[in-house]
């Protein structure tokens, strides 16, 4: 993303801004979502992280872009998040000791997440500008950091496993998913996809079905059902 930045994003984004959405969406939020799974399960992180994301969406929406919440849309939100909670009711009350820690720590990211939401909305900032502004700034400030500082097993891992977490984390978990994620907000708002984003846990569970033969409890099901009805009842309000 460096020449996209260079030649173009950092011509279309003031620094300032480009330096804030690299904060909140990029160290911020990375630091934090990876620092939550030292104390809890992944499974909290697939739920809470994007389950949260249309809660702290709306709230900020409320205060920053001055956005007013109807009914069908408190109700949507608040039955997304009985379905989330469903979902990962197993998870949770089977919990670690300590793992709220690591759930408050994913609150956080998603939240950081959630600012970047708004902010790409109020400020109304292209999508492969704000994603270069994203990666570029972050390696620029964290990459030193970790090359002086952090411990790294990098040399102990295969050059194909490198290869392939340089594909999927790089290539599609930033750059694609970024640049889409932001051209949803741009053309649906920052509620509406994020209302969307959701169904992800929702998604996972059915997946794990077929993919992973892990059973889908009732529960769990009834969960499916809600954030489903939940989000389509939150899309219609939305528009």
């Amino acid at each position: 993303m460096l020449p996209f930045y260079l030649l173009h994003a950092r011509k279309v984004i003031p620094f300032r801004r480009a330096a804030a959405l690299a904060f909140v969406a990029g160290l911020a939020y990375a630091n934090l979502a990876y620092a939550g799974f030292k104390y809890a399960p992944a499974a909290h992180g697939g739920v809470l992280l994007p389950g949260a994301l249309p809660i702290w969406t709306a709230i900020l929406a409320v205060f920053v872009l001055h956005e007013r919440l109807n009914l069908a849309r408190v109700a949507s939100l608040a039955i997304v998040l009985a379905g989330v909670l469903m979902i990962g009711w197993h998870g949770f009350a089977g919990a670690e000791p300590g793992a709220w820690r690591g759930d408050l720590i994913f609150l956080c990211a998603s939240l950081c997440w959630a600012t970047y939401t708004v902010l790409v909305r109020k400020w109304r900032v292209p999508a492969i500008p704000a994603t270069a502004a994203v990666a570029v700034l972050s390696a620029v400030a964290f990459l030193p950091v970790y090359a002086v500082a952090l411990p790294s097993r990098l040399a102990a891992a295969s050059w194909g496993e490198i290869a392939f977490q340089a594909i999927y984390q790089g290539i599609f978990a930033v750059v694609i998913a970024g640049i889409l994620f932001t051209r949803a907000v741009g053309a649906l708002g920052a509620g509406t996809t994020t209302m969307i984003t959701a169904v992800i846990p929702a998604t996972a569970a059915l997946a794990a079905v077929p993919l992973l033969d892990e059973p889908l409890a009732p529960l769990a099901l009834a969960g499916v059902a809600a954030v489903s009805a939940g989000m389509i009842l939150g899309v219609r309000a939305a528009h």
